[in-house]
């Protein structure tokens, strides 16, 4: 799960536990709805991430 700052609903950590396995949690201070075309190199990087866990 990637919590970017300017998203309207901002989704709250212990209610996704209750419902889902989070396998990855990141919170940004910036970026919104559109995070991947407003800071691509952030949510690349926030992917990579998430992808190198699964190994």
């Amino acid at each position: 799960m990637a919590v970017f700052a300017h998203v309207i609903t901002l989704p709250v950590r212990p209610i996704a536990e209750r419902t889902s396995t989070i396998t990855h949690w990141s919170e940004s201070d910036r970026g919104g709805h559109f995070s991947a075309r407003e800071m691509p190199d952030s949510f690349i990087d926030d992917v990579r991430v998430f992808l190198r866990d699964l190994r």
